[in-house]
């Protein structure tokens, strides 16, 4: 027999720790009482807006006490909290919970909670991810039947699971569980940081790699989370976290908010340089995109070097393979001294294990292969995970809307599924078409849809779409995404568009700079020895790299080539 998890709620006021107290000598209290405890104090300030407080205890009656009457003396959250007439506060309470089930409990609330609209500020400045213990394996189960509970009780506060989990902020969140990798990763970093603080070194470069889908963003987010509350010598870190890519600096951004962090220690490098101000710990995810060369507001010509001239720690997330521009091409003598430096140092840190295609090892071994290799090899059959070729587009954006809508019926328990593309139609975000259409499209024969953030959003109250990445607005389910609002995100299946820059000849995928549009991709690029080069062969085959590796569930297909469409077709186990 499954037991259940006890759940009361009280008023968060003296009259409120009066029950706890009495209710310690009722049998149905002494789960409550006898066994170590979860709780969350909320208050609704106004319609639909919640300030939270997650913690666990050994002694609730005692912890409530100090919150309500030590507490607030010190801190500004739990003054507000205490002089609140409408505050809350709910109670968790298992026969299985120890200290370290309640800690990962408290963790995963925090998880949930800070992907929830509603919750404008959220408080707990810890991060309890803890490894293995008994009964670990129950923790899961645990916390599903917690939160069902406290959706029954307030849906607005805590709304289905299946909704939050598709969020980009839900995926970027500190409060994940990390791996075993992640967690020795994290360990390695944070040696470093405080060897390097100690020994007052300035630049020194810890490189984390790995393919997309290895959990680079999720370990970054919880050392940014880390560090920001960290303190060296009584004082805090100054940590800023940076990546040039708008919608991923949106999530950040709305992560810091929720938290209490200082949004504006979240940006994009250019502006952070331009600004010259020191920091102890600078982050860098998706560093394969910052400039090589000067571009736009960028007066230098690396931001890496200039961000190593301005922290004391640059922790940066690198993927050679998705580099997408001209101007962030590092030349092959550059990564090798990178690696090099790093490698010296014991400062490389390889993701390995792939966290996002939810597949067996051959069927991702068969999308690399179509990468790296350019060879399309017999896709063997994977109960777990859906490629599918389709003969058209139109055929391809049908299978996505059912995708879509199935998505919508179920919460979104598996994701959102949208159509993505190489960037072989114009798009320009300076001007409009020169043949009087409103969008810039991707077009095929008669069949047309446009690209991504073109379309007017729907706006619902209850939604802040500022906050929201491109996928996640429900009207770009009639858009087609590129590689610029989809890097650093997943999808439930993703439905990809190959257009005539990638092509199958003579048994061999092949890269066609010519038939691309991507400006960035196509110029040249000029060496430090003055030689110019292009870069687009390896550009595109990034490009392809990145959507490929999107979908979570499954990917459909459409190649704009008639050979290469042929050749997947065959490709697929019958």
């Amino acid at each position: 027999m499954k037991l259940a998890p006890m759940i009361k709620e009280y008023p968060y006021n003296n009259q409120g720790l009066k029950e706890l107290e009495e209710g310690e000598s009722r049998e149905e209290s002494k789960i409550i009482s006898r066994y170590p405890t979860v709780y969350v104090v909320n208050d609704k300030k106004k319609k639909k807006i919640y300030s939270v407080y997650v913690g666990e205890t050994n002694n609730i009656t005692k912890r409530t006490a100090q919150h309500l009457h030590d507490d607030p003396k010190s801190r500004e959250d739990w003054r507000e909290l205490s002089e609140s007439k409408t505050a809350k506060m709910y109670v968790v309470g298992h026969q299985h919970f120890n200290k370290s089930m309640t800690l990962d409990i408290e963790n995963q609330l925090m998880l949930y909670l800070s992907s929830v609209e509603n919750v404008k500020a959220l408080y707990n400045r810890r991060s309890n991810d803890q490894d293995e213990y008994y009964p670990v394996n129950e923790v899961q189960d645990i916390f599903t039947q917690i939160w069902t509970q406290l959706h029954q009780k307030n849906s607005e506060l805590f709304p289905a699971m299946d909704v939050l989990k598709d969020l980009a902020i839900f995926k970027a969140s500190p409060f994940h569980k990390l791996t075993h990798e992640q967690l020795e990763a994290k360990n390695l970093i944070m040696e470093r940081v405080n060897s390097s603080l100690d020994n007052d070194e300035e630049g020194q470069l810890i490189m984390v790699t790995g393919e997309a889908g290895a959990g680079k963003t999720v370990l970054l987010s919880n050392l940014f989370y880390d560090l920001v509350g960290y303190k060296k010598y009584g004082h805090p870190l100054n940590v800023h976290i940076m990546v040039n890519h708008d919608e991923q600096v949106k999530v950040y951004k709305e992560i810091s908010k929720k938290l209490g962090i200082d949004v504006n220690l979240v940006g994009k490098p250019t502006s952070f340089i331009n600004k010259g101000e020191k920091a102890d710990v600078i982050l860098v995810d998706e560093a394969h995109l910052l400039w090589t060369q000067g571009k736009q507001s960028y007066r230098g010509t690396n931001q890496l070097e200039d961000l190593r001239k301005l922290g004391k720690v640059v922790v940066i997330i690198y993927d050679q393979h998705q580099v997408l521009r001209s101007q962030q091409i590092v030349e092959a003598a550059q990564l090798q001294r990178m690696v090099g430096e790093a490698l010296k140092s014991d400062n490389l840190i390889e993701l390995k294990n792939q966290l996002r295609i939810d597949a067996n090892e051959s069927t991702i071994q068969w999308v690399c292969d179509l990468v790296d290799h350019q060879k399309v090899g017999k896709l063997q059959p994977d109960s777990k995970y859906e490629i599918k070729v389709f003969d058209s587009p139109k055929d391809l954006e049908n299978a996505i809307q059912i995708k879509n809508r199935s998505d919508l019926d179920s919460h979104y328990a598996n994701g959102i599924s949208r159509l993505v593309a190489t960037f072989d139609w114009t798009f320009s975000t300076g001007s409009k078409p020169s043949d009087g259409s409103l969008t810039w499209d991707v077009k095929i024969g008669d069949w047309r849809m446009p690209w991504n953030n073109q379309l007017k959003t729907k706006q619902k109250r209850s939604v802040s779409y500022r906050n929201l990445s491109w996928a996640e607005r429900s009207e770009t389910i009639n858009e087609v995404g590129s590689t610029y609002t989809i890097q650093g995100f997943d999808l439930n299946y993703a439905g990809v568009i190959i257009g005539p820059s990638v092509k199958y000849r003579d048994g061999m995928i092949v890269f066609d700079p010519k038939a691309h549009a991507n400006k960035d991709a196509n110029q040249k690029r000029t060496l430090q020895s003055g030689e110019k080069r292009s870069f687009a062969e390896k550009l595109i085959r990034n490009e392809l790299n990145v959507l490929l590796t999107r979908g979570v569930h499954g990917l459909y297909i459409y190649a704009v080539d008639p050979e290469l469409r042929e050749a997947l077709k065959k490709a697929m186990p019958h």
